[in-house]
């Protein structure tokens, strides 16, 4: 008698695989750090929900297949990419959630009973994680930790994460397959914006999360969205008055600013303030309703008489393009806002459909942005 039909062909396939070594992947993270991990990685845990926007990109075939744990703020921060996914994969309402490591309500011991191979953090946790010396105490027990950024400078490190992804999962390929899409959308715009000799750039107010809060207004320094809209061709107001990537721009320097656009990010917030007055944007969300709560947000003491209410030129945006490897979809939106001139044929919403057919699991749906000028909103 063999020893296949003593064991049969399932228990020797399990045999086989536990035999196989696993190689060390020596990487250096966003955060310049070089860490050895044993890969491709098989169990990993997500150090914010959201970073399931990347893993969407290079586990196609089930993003939450690798994914034993994560923070629970894809839930909250953008229900309905949630609900969309668990509609596909409904197994992610079953990952193991742990709290965060800003808060401190992160637990080590919950982290070592999930068995990871690694845990992936954003780079704007780092702080937080070196105060409480999480990283040593994680590689005490064997857990490395991998920043990556998509968040803090988002041109400048989206490609260089999704290529250490890509290298942790052993999806290379295909993380330089988006990459190289990422970038030539990227080129569609700057490429247009650069070749312009006397280009003049509308002054924009970007408003961070409006209506969240009652407070007016945050906003955004040189980073992020702010970057966004210099690719754009704008010039950035928050820039003058926020020296890092977020800060406050009060009410009364937006009036005497007197901006040309409006630009209000904005999310399905129901977890966070349950009724509140922020501009839900997202797939398959309601414009029309995020329509009129974006006119009503222009109608609060800052706006008081600004050229871009006067105009119409006022927009909002889903707020989670600031958090994910798809910020360039939100250039391509910002260019065609500030210059339609320029960019008669472009149409950000094709591009968010090309993106969903070559690269995600889950149909495109509209509602990703608003304005309040035109008819259109997709």
């Amino acid at each position: 008698m063999t020893l296949r039909s003593l064991l049969g062909a399932s228990a020797l396939s399990l045999i086989a695989a536990s035999l196989v070594q696993a190689d060390p992947i020596t990487l250096t993270d966003i955060a310049g750090r070089e860490v050895t991990v044993d890969g491709p990685v098989d169990r990993v845990i997500l150090g914010e929900g959201r970073q399931i926007f990347f893993a969407a990109v290079l586990d196609p075939e089930n993003p939450f297949e690798r994914v034993v744990g994560w923070r629970d703020d894809f839930r909250q921060a953008s229900p309905e990419s949630y609900e969309i996914y668990a509609e596909t994969f409904p197994a992610l309402t079953e990952i193991p959630v742990f709290g965060g490591f800003k808060d401190g309500t992160f637990d080590i011991e919950q982290a070592v009973s999930l068995n990871p191979d690694v845990m992936i953090m954003n780079l704007e946790a780092k702080a937080a994680t070196d105060e409480a010396g999480y990283e040593d105490k994680l590689a005490k027990v064997g857990i490395p930790i991998v920043y990556v950024d998509f968040r803090e400078k988002p041109f400048e490190n989206t490609a260089k994460s999704m290529q250490i992804i890509g290298k942790l999962y052993g999806e290379d390929a295909k993380a330089a397959e988006f990459n190289d899409f990422y970038q030539a959308q990227i080129a569609r715009v700057t490429d247009v914006i650069e070749a312009q000799t006397d280009l003049d750039r509308p002054l924009v107010f970007v408003e961070r999360a409006g209506g969240y809060s009652e407070d007016c207004c945050m906003s955004f320094g040189d980073g992020n969205f702010g970057r966004f809209v210099a690719l754009a061709g704008g010039t950035n107001l928050g820039s003058e008055f926020i020296p890092g990537t977020f800060g406050t721009v009060n009410a009364e320097q937006v009036i005497a600013s007197d901006p040309d656009q409006i630009v209000v990010t904005g999310g399905n917030w129901e977890a966070y303030v349950p009724g509140g007055d922020w501009v839900g944007m997202g797939p398959g969300s309601d414009v029309e309703e995020a329509g009129r709560k974006l006119a009503a947000l222009m109608e609060r003491p800052a706006f008081t008489g600004v050229k871009a209410v006067e105009t119409g030129q006022v927009h909002g945006i889903w707020h989670q393009f600031y958090n994910s490897p798809y910020s360039f979809v939100a250039v391509q939106r910002l260019a065609t806002w500030l210059h339609p001139e320029l960019f008669p044929d472009m149409n950000p919403e094709a591009t968010l459909q090309e993106l969903h057919e070559r690269f995600l699991p889950v149909d495109y749906r509209p509602g990703y942005w608003v304005s309040l000028q035109a008819a259109e909103t997709n």
